[in-house]
């Protein structure tokens, strides 16, 4: 047996943690959904659109890879009060049927009160709304969970704890009032009489999805209705439903869904003048905003009569790709969830960032903000750095080279002329060379070196295309104070003299191509010239990351510091680059810049 591992028990192999049941009831999930799908097909209704249900699923994989972390805080904090107060911890009693049913009652009555919070309280509502963003309201809407609701939620389920229901119990009902609530969601059933009238249903949960005035924040409970009738929140269905939030999501962004509303209001308590404020904005029912703040940045009542529906055009082969890929990475999704136990915990936190950088890729695609071409650079360069950074080097050298190969093909795709085009693409080319050597076997630091070296004269050669040298002083001092700075710490520890020259030269051009790209961002004073320009930085910072860890010490997770770096500097360059066209006459024209549009449109992205 290998030193250092466990042996599970018999009893132990066959208990399946909670991610693992997901991971079994997804395929159950998927059906249903096709079910869905095909008996609206037959009924003439549309009930999906692709770009939503892609984007419900998503938010869905992303709340279940952080649950992977914020849900041991939950537990953890659960447990803790459990084993101080609780007073009636009989196990036997509560592994009974019976027990169950009661804990599973009891967490229901939690529920509605945590639910009811997440409609009344702004900061409980800013992780409760990623759930009601659809304008949709099909079984995909089921899946579509925040990623930040259990760093508050737990507080609402202590008193199961207080009462002295096991934390596995209480693990248990949890899963079963989570799963219940998935056929809800659905318009194909329609009422269903008395069931209606004690439990939640498909008629009295599109009510509580509704925007319409006579719906909002009603009908909060789990698997009871019954809740709402004894608390005053029911209302019955009686008028069609509209979907979606008063404050519109208009984005298929999943990073974003999470953190629209925590932003509006870290916005408003920002902008509040009088302190107290800028407490109340997170405590009190959202859309409350202090006086000052609705006078001087007021925002339109809402009329349900004027929603419009979010539903940016989609090229058939962006609509491939995105299905393709997003089989491909829920599959990658369930594999980590099947195994993150026995994984170490950073382990399970890098692949969860790959996974979120392909889950955003994605979603850029769907709304035309990145191409086919711009996605599958940063796919191939977020599973690039993951897989170096958790050892295994053979997908390592696979993506690595492959990722700067596909940033040539973008470049080369959007098109271009003159000098301006040709010395991106070799610089890309330098780069990509410099990849190759480094993975090589043998001492070929110096040739890679070489590699980036040509690679930044070519990007320093690119930003001086109708530029002056080194526009702005002030950057060109600090940049090479910076490289001096950064190579008279090493110096002692570079050796002999050959190797001495090498560093100090590329440290002496890195420099200085970060401050051409600054003082050029000072000159033109756009936002393509400022993002350049902080990809500049980035590489900049990621030659230091490399020489504090060859030359000075090693730093922990170094590849992943590194590559990142590396690769978000090359992909801020690529994506916002100059392109110029030579017109007779020996002068230049400036050809359309990449801008948030054209990055992926099908003319720029979709290469």
């Amino acid at each position: 047996m290998r030193r250092g591992a466990t042996r599970r028990s018999p009893d132990e192999s066959l208990t399946l943690t909670a991610s693992q049941i997901i991971v079994l009831a997804i395929p159950v999930f998927l059906l249903m959904m096709l079910a869905e799908y095909g008996l609206s097909r037959y009924r003439g209704v549309q009930v999906y659109r692709f770009s939503d249900a892609i984007n419900s699923l998503s938010l869905g994989g992303l709340s279940q890879l952080s649950g992977l972390f914020t849900k041991l805080l939950a537990i953890g904090i659960y447990s803790a009060v459990y084993k101080v107060v609780a007073l009636y911890p009989d196990q036997a009693f509560w592994s009974t049927w019976y027990g169950v049913v009661l804990a599973l009652v009891f967490y229901d009555l939690c529920y509605y009160w945590l639910h009811r919070a997440g409609h009344e309280v702004a900061v409980f509502w800013a992780a409760h709304v990623v759930h009601h963003q659809s304008q949709q309201y099909n079984l995909s809407t089921a899946l579509r969970q925040t990623s930040s609701g259990a760093l508050l939620g737990w507080v609402f389920y202590l008193p199961m704890a207080v009462a002295g229901v096991p934390p596995l119990i209480f693990g248990i009902v949890a899963l079963i009032d989570l799963l219940y609530q998935f056929w809800v969601h659905t318009e194909l059933v329609r009422k269903l009489g008395w069931f209606d009238r004690v439990f939640c249903s498909p008629s009295n949960h599109r009510v509580h999805h509704a925007v319409n005035d006579r719906y909002l924040d009603k009908n909060y409970g789990g698997i009871l209705i019954l809740w709402d009738r004894l608390f005053g929140s029911f209302r019955e269905e009686d008028e069609k439903c509209v979907y979606g939030t008063r404050g519109a999501l208009r984005s298929w962004d999943p990073l974003w869904a999470n953190a629209q509303v925590y932003a509006q209001l870290a916005q408003d308590s920002w902008r509040a003048r009088n302190w107290l404020d800028k407490l109340r904005v997170w405590f009190k029912p959202p859309g409350w905003r202090p006086v000052d703040v609705a006078q001087r940045w007021p925002k339109p009542a809402f009329d349900v009569n004027q929603v419009q529906r979010y539903d940016p055009p989609l090229t058939r082969s962006a609509m491939v790709f995105v299905g393709t890929g997003f089989v491909l990475l829920l599959t990658g999704v369930a594999a980590l969830l099947w195994s993150a136990h026995t994984l170490g915990a950073a382990t399970v936190a890098l692949w969860s960032a790959a996974l979120l950088v392909i889950f955003w890729s994605l979603g850029a695609v769907l709304q035309s903000r990145l191409g086919i071409v711009a996605a599958l650079m940063l796919v191939s360069a977020a599973l690039a750095t993951t897989s170096a950074a958790v050892g295994l080097l053979q997908l390592h050298y696979l993506f690595k080279p492959l990722t700067m190969a596909i940033a040539v093909v973008l470049v080369l795709r959007r098109g271009g002329a003159g000098p301006s085009l040709w010395l991106l693409v070799a610089a890309l080319l330098a780069s990509l060379a410099g990849d190759v050597l480094l993975m090589l076997p043998g001492n070929l630091f110096i040739p890679g070196l070489a590699a980036f070296l040509l690679a930044h004269l070519c990007y320093i050669a690119l930003l001086r295309q109708q530029q002056a040298w080194f526009p702005s002083r002030p950057a060109l001092v600090l940049a090479l104070a910076t490289g001096g700075a950064m190579l008279a710490l090493m110096w002692t520890t570079l050796g002999d003299a050959g190797l001495k020259l090498a560093v100090s030269t590329y440290v002496v051009v890195i420099s200085l191509m970060a401050a051409q790209a600054i003082g050029r961002a000072t000159v033109l004073r756009d936002r393509a010239a400022t993002w350049v320009a902080v990809g500049a930085c980035v590489f900049m910072l990621s030659d230091t990351l490399i020489a504090i860890n060859r030359f000075l010490l090693p730093l922990p997770l170094a590849s992943l510091w590194i590559l990142s770096t590396y690769y978000l500097a090359q992909v801020l360059i690529v994506l916002h680059a100059p392109r110029h066209a030579e017109v007779p006459g020996g002068t230049e024209r400036a050809a359309s810049l990449p801008t948030q549009t054209d990055i992926a449109s099908g003319h720029a992205g979709q290469a």
